[in-house]
């Protein structure tokens, strides 16, 4: 199907807006009015903009306040919209939205409404346009669907169709069900917005936190199957207001928004995408350094040993476990890594660039991503190396796509040559989970990514207070937890901390694992008494645990399904590691003792993270 988005949904000058648009495949724009009277073009100059880019121009918007209103207003509305009419004749424009008034002199009458949007119909069809009347969510006497459709039906002309949208839709709590009563040739457009799930007024909730379907709580994909089912024929078109998105970058707010569009067309059947390849598993992380030395420390004392050397590059192998660590001591660290700030600032040091993920087709993974517009990484390889596909997440990780046990399939672990090493019985078996920091302005794009290119199930968000503000968290998991990640931001784009990334160990018992690591010379973040005491108040635990716990930093939660007990190393660069024990199935991250370990790692002086 054909797909637009409003100008309004982007940030920049409308030139940036369009370009944005085209570059990320849309195939038309909604032009709102404040970009366009903001433009130094002329109407004539943005039409041709718009056919350069291969862009059609498939709604001006928005015509406000103009039906049930004493006659007098109304020939003032007519006027107004004649000069509109003739400015989108020179726009190219054939569709204007109108929405529902909610203007003090509006009355409460749908014969009144009626027959003034006729007589508006009938202006805008000598100009050979079309008039799509929208029901506002707030609107003063209309604000609902099929309230809109009884006066567009009863006004019974040609020019005159209805607009759905489907945060007005849903955010009313309206059953979407009647649009499938609706004809198709009479909804003359469909806007589409998602939302998060809000107790608030509806007005501020639509101006400032509307988003992409797939990233908020709405069943968009429900409310398009049943104006599919109608006949609808016209484009999908994106109409989203948010503060995030009017601040970020135009062009990879557009690539999010066309990504959730393919999603959304492929949840109803409309689209045919490569299938998901959920991982399986997590191969490897990558840390990029410039001083190995700090770094290599950190991992002898938590028991990892380096097991191997890649044959071309300055890139080593420590493993414990199928815990795998890579260290790469590269001049630039990886080609396309990106390691940036909460602001999306470059950060100097040790930074986690890339994570290999275990995969039952890697070139069925790669092509899933990149048909959801994913950036493909060329490599860097030597004509030996093994070939891999890698993408980059939205904050600039890589992704390589690995097959570690497949005999049939390019193994990666065959890039090193092995090194001499003892190693000794391990206390890690694998890596838990993993804690990425997003750029502010690309969290809900990293769940939408995430869930949509790897398949991996996304839960709830949650606000983490840190002594300096509030970060937002939300995991991103496969079906047996076998991959795990935390995707975290700070809450506001003033935030300038330095929030670091993690790598959290499994092990079957975190009390020998902390003992190991303290008397191996490392250093665990102290956690304050106060904790502990609360801990008694909270739990049922032994004195000699409580003093156990106390004595390692070691913090404890608890679910329906198990016990959590974890403890934190110092940080190196903007990384530090987590040892975690699960024990018979507990699900969390332990998000209850968040707030605790954000304070202390601020008191130890280092950076801060999920």
């Amino acid at each position: 199907m054909r797909t637009s988005i409003a100008t309004v949904s982007l940030s920049g000058s409308l030139t940036e807006k369009l370009t944005a648009a085209s570059r990320a495949g849309f195939d038309g724009v909604e032009i709102f009015e404040n970009d366009l009277l903001a433009s130094p073009l002329t109407p004539e100059e943005i039409r041709d903009r718009c056919a350069d880019l291969g862009l059609s121009i498939d709604l001006y918007q928005p015509m406000r306040d103009i039906e049930a209103v004493p006659s007098d207003e109304f020939a003032r509305n007519l006027r107004r919209a004649e000069r509109k009419f003739q400015l989108m004749r020179r726009l190219g424009a054939d569709t204007v939205l109108v929405c529902s008034s909610v203007s003090p002199l509006a009355v409460d009458d749908d014969v009144l409404a009626a027959r003034q949007l006729r007589q508006l119909a009938e202006v805008a069809q000598q100009f050979g346009m079309r008039v799509a009347y929208e029901a506002l969510a707030w609107g003063r006497h209309v604000s609902t669907y099929d309230h809109a459709w009884r006066i567009v039906e009863r006004a019974d002309h040609p020019a005159l169709g209805t607009c759905l949208d489907s945060f007005h839709i849903l955010a009313r709590g309206s059953d979407p069900k009647g649009i499938q009563d609706l004809p198709g040739e009479k909804i003359f457009f469909l806007q589409l917005a998602d939302a998060p799930l809000l107790a608030m007024d509806v007005l501020q909730w639509s101006r400032h936190h509307r988003c992409f379907p797939g990233q908020g709580g709405f069943d968009v994909a429900g409310l398009l199957r049943h104006v599919l089912s109608t006949g609808y024929d016209g484009p999908l078109s994106l109409e989203v207001f948010n503060d995030v998105f009017r601040q970020a970058e135009a062009g990879p707010t557009a690539v999010d928004a066309r990504r959730s569009l393919l999603v959304l067309q492929e949840s109803v059947g409309a689209a045919s995408l490569p299938a998901p390849v959920v991982p399986t598993g997590v191969a490897f992380a990558e840390l990029v350094t410039p001083d190995a030395q700090p770094l290599a420390a950190l991992l002898g004392a938590l028991g990892f040993a380096r097991t191997a050397r890649h044959r071309g590059k300055p890139v080593d192998l420590w493993q414990q476990g199928e815990a795998r660590i890579l260290v790469n001591t590269g001049p630039s660290g990886l080609p396309h890594s990106r390691l940036r700030s909460s602001g999306g600032t470059p950060i100097d040091g040790t930074g986690l660039a890339a994570l290999g993920l275990e995969s039952p087709d890697p070139a069925g993974a790669a092509r899933r991503a990149e048909a959801l517009l994913a950036p493909v990484l060329p490599r860097r390889r030597a004509p030996q190396d093994v070939p891999l596909d890698a993408v980059a997440a939205p904050d600039g990780t890589e992704l390589f796509f690995c097959a570690t046990d497949r005999l049939e399939l390019p193994n990666w672990l065959t890039d090193f040559e092995d090194l001499e090493h003892t190693r000794e019985a391990s206390n890690v078996h694998r890596i838990d989970h993993l804690a990425l920091t997003q750029p502010w302005h690309h969290f809900d794009e990293a769940a939408l990514f995430h869930r949509s290119v790897l398949g991996l199930q996304a839960q709830q968000s949650v606000d983490v207070a840190d002594p300096y503000g509030l970060l937002r968290s939300r995991a991103v998991t496969n079906a047996d937890g076998s991959v795990r990640i935390a995707l975290t931001v700070g809450a506001a784009p003033t935030d300038d901390t330095v929030h670091a990334q993690h790598i959290a160990l499994a092990t079957d018992d975190v009390v020998a694992a902390a003992r190991r690591f303290r008397e191996a010379g490392g250093h665990l973040l102290p956690i304050p008494g106060n904790y502990y005491d609360d801990l008694a108040a909270r739990f049922d635990l032994t004195e000699e645990e409580l003093a156990t716990y106390r004595e390692l930093g070691i913090l404890y939660d608890r679910d329906e399904h198990g016990v959590f007990r974890h403890c934190y190393t110092h940080t190196v660069g903007r990384v530090f590691f987590e040892l975690v024990q699960r024990d018979t199935g507990y699900r969390g991250y332990g998000a209850q003792n968040a707030p605790v370990r954000l304070a202390a790692q601020h008191a130890a002086g280092g950076v801060t993270g999920g």
